[in-house]
């Protein structure tokens, strides 16, 4: 595990607001929709639940890790276009794989002592747009060579320095921590029950913005546009959370023989978009979402790369003077349920404290857009308690890990 990193603390910056749309499955409903047009939705809906006129906004960042359609190189500038954003602001791509959430808002907190006042912060996801693709036919192709087209997000989830998978890295991390395969089940059906309680109950439609066929006018350029399959008008709930039982969960395959992981207990794979809006808590003209106080990055061996954010969570609490006893609340991304457990360990931390409204195995990891759903998720719940603070994790391919600390605005001690 690393012993170091890099923090970063931050004064005077708020989230000030923060949407989403729905995590739909691969290949659901917005299968056909480029991350470009989700992306542009979530950054014109912040910009109308904060109340703020995009010629506001003096920076765009965004986020997205798959070449998912081919403008895809200018994904940070016509989000910020089409969302309203005056053509002088530029933009920017942040990209941190599985915490590219987190990068975006620090990315933002920073600038702000660059002098910028408001950052739009934005992350979509296709993940059922991810190519079929080859790097070594430009030229052709040679007689009896190997045609070598791949499934860019299968072989995307494969590390070459280690040589394994993502799930090999967390069944590493299940032999290390001595975890089963009835205790990793448990947990991924313990997210399935809180997620779909939550829905009941309604609990995620404050953060959601709905989707239908839609076209985004942009005067003196081409229009853009959300078109949903035929036979589907809307698209307004997250569409993995679903019953299941212990019995269902064990009877799946694990994906590497003697491993923990199946395909019901790692995260699901989904499309979706988030945005969040940064500023100075200070020049807020209504009551903002979250107070964003420090981040911690940091780095683990990529053959574990699952344990990041325990090291991330322990610096950031070390170098911020808390301990985790001073956090009401964690929001940890569920890659897998191993990887999560080891986490819980290593930090011996409270499970009745974490991921309270399920997390990635029940609703699905968008990979770039995870990190601020995590945030937005958890600012709502400390909100909710009278919690001060909370922290939001994920480890990264490649072997990181990167947590941020936030505070709730409205704590009444």
């Amino acid at each position: 595990m690393s012993s170091t990193g890099q923090y970063s603390s931050f004064r005077d910056v708020a989230i000030f607001a923060a949407v989403r749309t729905p995590w739909v499955d691969l290949g659901g409903a917005l299968a056909q929709v480029s991350p470009v047009d989700l992306g542009i939705k979530v950054g014109r809906e912040v910009l109308v639940r904060a109340a703020i006129d995009p010629a506001s906004v003096d920076s765009v960042l965004a986020g997205s890790m798959a070449q998912a359609s081919f403008d895809a190189y200018l994904l940070p500038r016509h989000i910020g276009l089409y969302s309203g954003v005056p053509r002088g602001v530029p933009a920017l791509g942040v990209q941190r794989i599985c915490a590219t959430g987190f990068e975006l808002l620090r990315q933002a907190a920073r600038q702000l002592d660059d002098g910028v006042q408001l950052a739009l912060c934005v992350a979509a996801e296709s993940m059922s747009r991810n190519p079929i693709a080859a790097y070594v036919h430009r030229s052709g192709f040679r007689l009896g060579a190997e045609v070598a087209f791949k499934d860019f997000l299968w072989e995307a989830l494969h590390d070459p320095a280690p040589g394994i998978d993502m799930i090999a890295t967390a069944d590493n991390l299940a032999r290390w921590h001595g975890l089963g395969r009835d205790e990793v089940d448990r947990f991924a059906l313990d997210s399935h029950q809180r997620a779909l309680q939550a829905q009941a109950e309604g609990w995620f439609e404050p953060e959601l913005v709905a989707l239908g066929n839609e076209r985004f006018e942009l005067a003196g350029y081409q229009s853009r546009s959300i078109e949903l399959p035929r036979g589907v008008d809307s698209v307004t709930r997250d569409s993995h959370p679903r019953p299941t039982d212990l019995e269902a969960l064990g009877r799946l395959r694990a994906v590497h023989a003697g491993g923990v992981q199946t395909a019901g207990n790692s995260c699901a794979v989904v499309d979706g978009a988030a945005a969040a809006l940064v500023g100075r808590a200070s020049s807020a003209q209504r009551p903002v979402l979250a107070h964003l106080l420090a981040s911690a990055v940091v780095g683990v061996a990529p053959e574990f790369m699952g344990i990041g954010p325990a090291p991330a969570i322990q610096l950031l609490l070390q170098r911020s003077g808390l301990t985790l006893g001073d956090i009401g609340l964690l929001e940890i991304n569920e890659a897998q349920a191993a990887q999560v457990l080891a986490v819980v360990q290593v930090l011996e931390l409270d499970g009745g404290r974490l991921n309270q409204r399920g997390g990635s195995i029940a609703l699905g990891h968008p990979l770039a857009a995870s990190g601020l759903r995590l945030v937005l998720t958890l600012a709502r719940q400390l909100r909710e308690g009278n919690l001060r603070y909370g922290i939001a994790a994920a480890c990264v391919g490649g072997g990181q890990g990167m947590a941020l600390l936030i505070e709730n605005p409205a704590y009444q001690g």
